[in-house]
């Protein structure tokens, strides 16, 4: 449907009919938005052919051959994320803008060794289809990945390349190495622009070598034209390059400190274009990729750092401030003295003073003279900036001539050893921008050459083959860009020359080349000059369009010379990287700076060379398309993508490529690797008419009618005749090898059959003897087991019986019981409630007859009271008053009676609170802690006086009251004396029986720590642990080692854990349940034995009360450990 909008690249839409109803036909659009139309205006629809509905994988095979069918084609596939299509051998590659699951190792090894089509299009396929050429034919070759800024060249370069490094099978450390390239060139090389998040400004050329057996041997890279001015300058929301970011965000502190950075905020050359952030890119993690690159590129950690200098060097020049100055009517400048100045000198190793007056002041030698010259402020600023552009351009061209040597392999020179390479342009895009340089010329004109060598490739070559092999062909007319590359660089007086020849001049200036531009060029339709005298921009009608170039700054661009103040700063430093990366300059003397050649000469050289050697390969296309300027996925515009199409030849690509033959073969080469396919045809070095057996092959495998041609020489042959060639070839090869293969299989198999053959006659032998004894064995055991059944069967079946009369017998007699107790228990219920029953009759009846009798004598008071007030009142008003204080008095009992009441009731309910909280009490299990607390509390603490140890529980006060009635005792005063006869005791000492007894270094003394072993031998484990429990016990209780806190590792408040168990579990050891046991048994005579010790370190006090409580302590903390185990 073409809705006739009148702009240039507006193409027909393709829609939906929806409705044909009431004289109108509603039709939805591609991009949703619905129309009504007349029949009477429906000239400007036409049905849609069937293969552009759903869309095809090779736009060659499209019914609608025109750019809205091929731009339907590509949104179709885009919209379902297939964003890649076929022009026959051409790559057509939407830029998706976003992560797509189909770049796998999985994906890798699918289209491995696959033609052109038995896949769904795929880039993996073109470098597949690279490999396997250069292979197969012995040749170079060659993938130019071509499309304007953002369409994703890169990033199509970097699949290649990983495809390439796995396909080769080898994963050795040069294919490592030439992965790891990447990330450096492109932290250099590549920065965020407008159009594009990871825009290379500059082109490389990979050129990838490999050996006779198909592995990667080495690879070389040329890099082409680095945008040096983005190092100074950027447009707004752009940023400078990668690098740059990924150091301040990736360095550490001390490293920052040492270089004297901070944020990317602070600098002027990073903050220029208000953005230092790119979405979807992590700078503190890139740079670690950076750095892992370097190390296996070979980067030493000096060559590392002495680049990072440069780099910081570069961001404080950036910052450096001037002050205009005027100085015998001259216009002059002073650098301001800032940190940035002494730290950028520190970092070139150059004296502050010499960095100002090589950026205030230039100096010309004139007859042997040496004369100073101050710069204005103006060009004091544009002496920094070519000073800073220069460094960075010869460390970027350092870095990679570093990484050639690193991966680059000169070739062997054996006569056997075949070096072949796949070659990879990623080289900038088209540019059109609001304001275009001298880059952006340079940068057209490469793609200029490029559009060519496409032409020529795709147009001229193939016709000019059609009419020298002299096979039917239609000429079509083709758009040619010769001319303007004509104009451009390579007839006489062409703009790159004039340029040229301006830049020599002393004299020259933007505006007199612009002049001569003007002059020279003028008639040329491709030429647009400017309108007046006062433009300075020119244009150039490119193959993508016109495109204007402002001419200011064109001759010194094109000149890229450093004066000679600058190459003197450097020659006098002392940092040795930087004088080597400006090796060259310093070595050439000031005249030759002047003659060497421009930027512009060096660049169509260097693009010269590019295109020889690209000429001499077999070339694959691959064309990347933008969909969008706002790099969002999923969005398709549509006036862009028409735009990129018209000017990259797309239309007479596809007609081309579907009319012609793109596979052709010489009749030698197609006989000797078909002549398979057709049997009894011999060799080619064997065959008299070449020509005429290329026909009966061709004939019997794609029919007479099929279109396919022979020329004089070669065979031309559609993609799809190559394909199914091919298939059939492989089909004939592999019958042929399963015909061999079944022959030495059959020989092989059978004489292994009859060696295996005797063997297995020989192992059924031995089997079958083996098996009957097996057998009768097994028949023998089955019997006897046979017999063990029947008669534990039968013992069973007695066993049985006898049980269900036991059972019987104890039913009834256990009936008999029940009954019995039943009975009894029934009698003891009846008595129970008789007697409860009596007792509630009972107390009622005492109850209502003392309120009976209470009444009765309220009643007589009545009485009583009125015959009194009689005698004073009425006999009428005596009753009343009588019967209120009548009232009064029952009023008064209704209450003592509901209080009476109350109180039974609470009473009532405080004994079941009471029997509630017993049962409760009975039910928890014992904590031994609380209950020895609770007993032996009113001890206190260790340091409590004596006689102030508190209460005492209950059932212990009969020992306080003996306590305080005991006679104070003088402990100073001796002894009284025995009255038998004095008994020696020196034989029986403390010290003699330790040192006699006590194991290890164990003395008399008392120590206040735990024992390693007991203090006498045990052979029983459960005494021994005893013993050392006992210790920490009397420790414990002593004051001399804490309490143990297992009440807060071992349980949870809510576990009762005995205290033995708890003792047990801190020493380390766990007994048995039995042990445990017999242990605390034994407890009381341990603690008697412990009670003897201290009363013989202590006789004086064996008496004292203190000492029965310490030992009632230890035997009731027995007791309770055998109670609650």
């Amino acid at each position: 449907m073409d809705l006739k909008t009148g702009r240039e690249f507006d193409v027909p839409i393709g829609a939906v009919v929806k409705l044909c109803d009431s004289g109108q036909i509603q039709v939805v659009d591609d991009e949703g938005n619905e129309h009504w139309i007349s029949p009477q205006n429906a000239s400007h629809i036409k049905p849609m052919h069937p293969t552009s509905i759903h869309g095809v994988e090779d736009m060659i095979r499209l019914g609608d051959l025109n750019e809205a069918g091929i731009l339907r084609n590509l949104l179709i596939r885009y919209r379902e994320h297939l964003i890649y299509t076929y022009t026959g051998s051409i790559l057509v590659a939407v830029n998706p803008y976003q992560l797509l699951p189909i770049y796998s190792p999985e994906q890798i090894r699918l289209y491995t060794n696959k033609k052109i089509g038995e896949m769904p299009p795929h880039i993996f396929a073109i470098a597949d289809n690279c490999y396997f050429n250069m292979q197969r034919n012995n040749k170079d070759q060659c993938c130019i990945i071509s499309g304007e800024s953002g369409a994703g060249k890169t990033e199509s370069t970097k699949l290649i390349l990983q495809f390439l490094a796995a396909i080769s099978g080898q994963h050795s450390w040069i294919e490592q190495q030439v992965l790891e390239a990447n990330p450096i060139l492109e932290a250099f090389g590549n920065a965020k622009t407008i159009r594009n998040d990871n825009s290379s400004r500059f082109g490389k050329y990979i050129d990838i070598h490999f050996n006779k057996r198909g592995a990667i041997e080495g690879a070389k890279i040329e890099q082409y034209l680095l945008e040096k001015s983005r190092v100074c300058r950027q447009a707004q929301d752009e940023r400078n390059y990668h690098v740059f970011y990924c150091m301040l965000r990736g360095m550490t502190l001390e490293q920052k400190k040492k270089l004297g950075l901070g944020k990317a905020t602070d600098y002027n050359y990073l903050a220029m274009g208000n953005c230092t952030t790119c979405d979807g890119r992590d700078d503190s993690k890139e740079y670690a990729n950076i750095r892992s690159a370097m190390k296996v590129l070979m980067f030493t950690d000096t060559e590392n750092w002495e680049i990072s200098k440069l780099l910081a060097a570069i961001l404080h020049m950036g910052n450096l401030q001037y002050e205009a100055r005027t100085y015998d009517n001259l216009d002059a400048c002073e650098v301001v003295q800032s940190a940035s100045l002494i730290t950028a000198a520190s970092l070139l190793e150059v004296e502050p003073q010499d960095v100002m007056n090589c950026l205030t002041s230039r100096t010309i030698i004139t007859r042997g003279e040496t004369v100073s010259t101050p710069l204005s402020m103006e060009q004091a600023l544009d002496v920094r900036d070519a000073f800073v552009k220069g460094i960075y351009g010869r460390l970027f061209v350092w870095i990679v001539e570093k990484i050639n040597a690193a991966i680059y392999r000169p070739p062997s020179q054996e006569l056997k050893s075949i070096r072949r390479s796949i070659g990879l342009l990623d080289i900038f895009g088209f540019e059109n921008f609001t304001v275009n340089s001298f880059e952006q010329l340079c940068i057209n004109f490469a793609n200029e050459n490029l559009q060519q060598f496409f032409v020529r490739h795709v147009f001229k070559l193939e016709q000019e083959e059609y009419n020298l092999e002299n096979i039917n062909w239609q000429h079509i007319e083709f758009t040619d860009n010769q001319d303007a590359l004509d104009m451009i660089a390579i007839k006489p007086m062409n703009i790159i020359s004039l340029i040229d020849e301006e830049s020599k001049f002393p004299k020259g200036t933007d505006a007199t080349m612009l002049h001569k531009l003007n002059s020279q060029h003028k008639l040329n339709t491709n030429y647009i000059p400017p309108k007046n005298n006062y433009e300075t921009q020119f244009g150039i009608n490119h193959f993508a369009g016109i495109v204007y170039y402002e001419t200011k700054g064109f001759l010194e661009k094109n000149r890229d010379t450093l004066h000679g103040d600058i190459i003197q700063l450097v020659h006098s430093s002392k940092n040795k990287f930087i004088k080597q990366i400006f090796q060259a300059d310093v070595a050439m003397g000031a005249e030759t700076r002047k003659r060497s050649p421009t930027l512009s000469s060096q660049f169509k050289r260097s693009l010269e060379l590019l295109m020889r050697t690209l000429s001499v390969c077999q070339p694959f296309f691959v064309r990347c398309i933008k969909p969008n300027e706002y790099k969002k996925p999923m969005l398709f515009d549509r006036e862009l993508c028409v735009r990129q199409l018209r000017y990259s030849g797309m239309m007479e690509t596809i007609r081309i490529r579907r009319a012609g033959y793109p596979i052709r073969y010489t009749f030698v080469e197609f006989v000797d690797r078909y002549r398979v396919l057709m049997p009894g045809v011999k060799p080619a070095y064997k065959q008299g008419d070449l020509r005429g057996t290329c026909q009966r092959i061709a004939e019997a495998v794609l029919g007479k009618d099929d279109d396919w041609q022979i020329g004089k020489t070669k065979i031309f042959l559609k993609d799809h005749h190559d394909m199914l060639l091919e298939i059939e070839r492989d089909k004939a090869i592999t019958d042929k090898v399963i015909l061999i293969q079944k022959v030495v299989r059959g020989f092989k198999d059978r004489s292994n059959f009859l060696k295996v053959r005797n063997s297995v006659l020989m192992i059924q032998r031995y089997w079958r003897g083996h098996n009957c004894r097996k057998n009768y064995g097994a028949m023998r055991i089955g019997f006897l087991r046979l017999q063990a059944l029947y008669r534990s069967r039968k013992l069973h079946k007695q066993y049985h019986m006898a049980r269900r009369r036991i059972i019987e017998f104890q039913a009834r007699c256990r009936g008999y019981l029940v009954r019995r107790a039943f009975r009894h228990r029934l009698w003891a219920v009846l008595t129970v409630q008789a007697y409860a029953r009596g007792m509630i009759a009972r107390r009622l009846y005492k109850r209502l007859r003392g309120e009976y009798h209470r009444r009765l004598e309220a009643e007589k008071l009545r009485l009583a009271e009125e015959e009194r007030l009689r005698k004073e009142m009425s006999a009428k008003k005596a009753k009343e008053e009588a019967e209120k204080k009548h009232q009064v008095r029952l009023a008064q009992l209704a209450r003592e009676d509901a209080e009476r009441e109350v109180k039974e009731k609470e009473e009532a309910r405080r004994k079941k609170e009471l029997l509630e909280k017993m049962e409760k009490a009975r039910n928890e299990p014992v904590n031994d802690s609380e209950m020895v607390d609770k007993m032996f509390g009113f001890l206190g603490t260790t340091s409590s006086l004596p006689g102030q140890e508190g209460q005492a529980p209950n059932g212990f006060e009969d020992l306080e009251q003996a306590q305080k009635e005991l006679e104070e005792e003088d402990l100073d005063a001796a002894l009284p004396l025995p009255e038998e006869e004095e008994e020696d005791l020196s034989e029986y000492k403390f010290a003699k029986f330790a040192a006699t007894y006590f194991q290890g270094t164990t003395t008399h003394t008392y120590i206040r720590r735990p024992l390693k072993q007991p203090l006498l031998y045990h052979e029983d484990e459960g005494d021994q642990l005893a013993a050392l429990a006992v210790w920490i016990t009397i420790l414990r209780f002593m004051g001399d080692l804490p309490e143990p806190k297992y009440h807060t590792a071992m349980s949870d408040g809510g576990e009762k854990i005995p205290v033995m168990t708890k003792i047990y579990e801190t020493l380390g050891k766990k007994t048995y349940k039995k042990e445990l046991q017999a242990l605390q048994g034994e407890g009381e005579v341990t603690a008697a034995a412990v009670k003897e010790t201290l009363t013989h370190i202590d006789g004086h006090k064996k008496n004292s009360v203190r000492h029965k409580l310490v030992s009632l302590t230890l035997k009731k903390k027995s007791k309770l450990t055998e109670e609650t185990t």
